[in-house]
C-alpha cells in the first residue's frame, strides 16, 4: 500500500482527525511503521519488533483497538494524505486516566497544526469518558512535543526513567489535570 504524503496535501489545509476503522490495518501498519522509522527514539516499540508482525497482527491489533471501547486509534489528514497517528487507551489499572500512545507526525506536515489536532481528539474522547487525567511520556530531548504538550496544560510528574530496557534514553512522564 503507497501511503499518500502530507506534503501533497491542499496548501492552507487544516488537518482533520478520525478514528482508525478496523478494515484500515495496512493504513495503521504504514503509519506506524513510517513513524518507528523517522523517530526510533521517540518510541518504545522498536522497528524490528514491528516489522515481525504478520498481517494478522496487524489486523488484530486495529481490531482490537477499534472495538475495546478503551482505546481510540486516531489518523490525522491533510488534504488526502495521511499525515499522523496517535492512540490513546484508557490505563489498564486506573479507569479514571487514558495513555497517550504512538504520538506522530510526519515530517512533512510538522508545523501545521496536525500534533495539537490529534492532541486535542484524544483528549476529547477521554473528558468524554470522564477520565479524570490523561498520561503520556515523552522522550527527555524532544523539545518541540514538550512545548507541545506543556502548552496544553500538561506537567511533568516524577523523575524521568529509562524508556525501554537496553535503551539509554530517558523518558519523562507527563500528565495533564481533566477537571481542572
Amino acid at each position: 500500500m503507497t501511503l499518500p504524503h502530507a506534503e501533497d496535501a491542499g496548501v492552507g489545509a487544516a488537518a482533520q482527525v478520525r478514528i482508525l476503522e478496523a478494515h484500515e490495518w495496512p493504513l495503521y501498519r504504514a503509519l506506524r511503521l513510517r513513524a518507528l522509522l523517522n523517530a526510533p527514539e521517540a518510541f518504545c516499540s522498536t522497528l524490528g519488533e514491528a516489522e515481525k508482525r504478520t498481517d494478522n497482527d496487524w489486523a488484530w491489533l486495529l481490531n482490537l483497538g477499534v472495538t475495546s471501547g478503551r482505546d481510540r486509534p486516531l489518523v490525522a489528514v491533510l488534504g488526502a494524505a495521511a499525515a499522523g497517528m496517535a492512540w490513546a487507551k484508557v490505563d489498564a489499572y486506573d479507569p479514571s486516566r487514558v495513555n497517550l500512545f504512538q504520538m506522530w507526525v510526519a515530517p512533512e506536515a510538522r508545523g501545521k497544526g496536525v500534533a495539537a489536532a490529534l492532541l486535542d481528539a484524544a483528549l476529547d474522547w477521554a473528558r468524554a469518558r470522564g477520565a479524570r487525567a490523561m498520561a503520556l511520556g515523552v522522550v527527555c530531548g524532544n523539545d518541540a512535543a514538550r512545548r507541545l504538550y506543556e502548552r496544553a496544560g500538561f506537567r511533568a510528574i516524577g523523575q524521568p526513567q529509562l524508556q525501554r530496557p537496553g535503551s539509554h534514553r530517558m523518558e519523562q512522564t507527563m500528565q495533564l489535570d481533566l477537571h481542572n
